[in-house]
């Protein structure tokens, strides 16, 4: 098979049909499907070749960056099918041989609603000011998550937001507010920069792709502080763990203030995680653990407390002035599984405390 747009779209067609989330495409072998969590190969009787890969990228990557293809060893971009989706793909080399992972970006931005969050998503999304961090690990769908957000406020609200990408996977059309969707590499050279120029941009709203150092970690509380909505990600399980995560970007001698900044800027956390789900079409589940800022949630963050306290604090619904229900993980999977969304095994293996979650059918049922 010799790749051109004609073969890509119908894999792409095949992927979708099937719910693959990723498309793995590797030199000497056929192309794999990521479907609930696991690699399926495609059934063909050929091994993708060097000129195969050669051909693939002619399609997909800019022609600049295709110019230059002996000398690229990772490169992230986006491609977009017309009429059926953008991908979002990064290639790379591995064992002297050429590798692209494709993840698959649907047209439709997808409402909260049609995603089953919680509503306290929908209060978290119209919040004035403050930094709000969406977290997970790769593949948890926090894109999915803070497009549907950035949605509700594009329904809802009137405001200019703007969002800072690398690469832009969601196009949001104007709906009440404008949107500016800027692209590192593109539109601004950097996070940093574009980040630093969105304050002189009279925005409400900034969006960040990913917090990835203490720079931007400090340039997003500063945005925060002055008046702004700030929605970001971060690569981390929980609430704890991100605000260890954020702390440990910083010197010892920095970590007293950042503490003190965070406290005071850190409207909310959603962390999420993807379950297999016995019902949903795509066979999978988001479970989410959302924690909202309050006077108890300020003092384990500036150290006053300890951090695990957060933990009782969120399981017993949390105590901010706004009254956003928030929720455990644990809390959120005992939910979903007595919905009969997801299975006994599957909840057991996804809460922290199997122990908790056995007394709860105790005591619950």
């Amino acid at each position: 098979m010799s790749f051109d747009l004609k073969h890509l779209r119908a894999l792409i067609e095949v992927a979708m049909q099937n719910n693959a989330s990723d498309v793995h495409i590797r030199e000497g072998e056929t192309p794999a499907l990521r479907i609930r969590g696991g690699l399926v190969p495609v059934k063909s009787n050929k091994d993708l070749t060097t000129e195969d890969i050669l051909n693939l990228c002619k399609v997909i990557l800019k022609t600049e960056d295709f110019a230059r293809i002996d000398e690229i060893t990772d490169l992230d971009g986006v491609f977009e099918i017309e009429g059926l989706c953008r991908l979002r793909y990064n290639f790379y080399r591995y064992n002297g041989k050429a590798a692209l992972i494709i993840r698959i970006v649907n047209m439709k931005i997808y409402s909260i609603d049609e995603l089953n969050l919680s509503s306290s998503v929908k209060s978290i999304a119209l919040r004035k000011r403050g930094l709000v961090l969406v977290t997970g690990a790769t593949g948890s769908g926090k894109s999915t998550t803070l497009a549907a957000m950035i949605d509700y406020i594009n329904s809802k609200e009137s405001k200019h937001i703007v969002t800072i990408e690398d690469p832009i996977e969601f196009i949001h059309p104007q709906k009440n507010s404008r949107i500016s969707q800027r692209e590192v590499g593109t539109d601004t050279d950097s996070y940093q920069t574009g980040l630093k120029a969105a304050l002189r941009q009279d925005p409400d709203v900034i969006l960040l792709g990913e917090l990835r150092d203490a720079e931007s970690i400090s340039t997003a509380l500063k945005a925060s502080e002055t008046g702004h909505l700030v929605l970001a990600t971060l690569h981390t399980t929980d609430v704890i763990a991100t605000i260890g995560r954020i702390l440990s970007m910083f010197s010892p001698d920095e970590q007293d203030d950042v503490r003190k900044r965070l406290a005071d800027s850190l409207f909310a956390t959603i962390s999420q995680r993807m379950l297999k789900s016995k019902k949903s079409k795509t066979g999978i589940i988001i479970a989410q653990e959302i924690m909202v800022t309050s006077p108890g949630i300020k003092e384990c963050i500036r150290g006053e407390e300890a951090l695990e306290r957060i933990y009782n604090i969120i399981e017993k619904g949390g105590t901010n002035d706004l009254g956003i229900k928030c929720q455990s993980f644990d809390q959120h999977v005992y939910k979903l599984f007595k919905k009969d969304l997801i299975t006994e095994s599957e909840a057991k293996k996804s809460v922290r405390s199997q122990n908790d979650f056995l007394q709860k059918q105790l005591i619950v049922d």
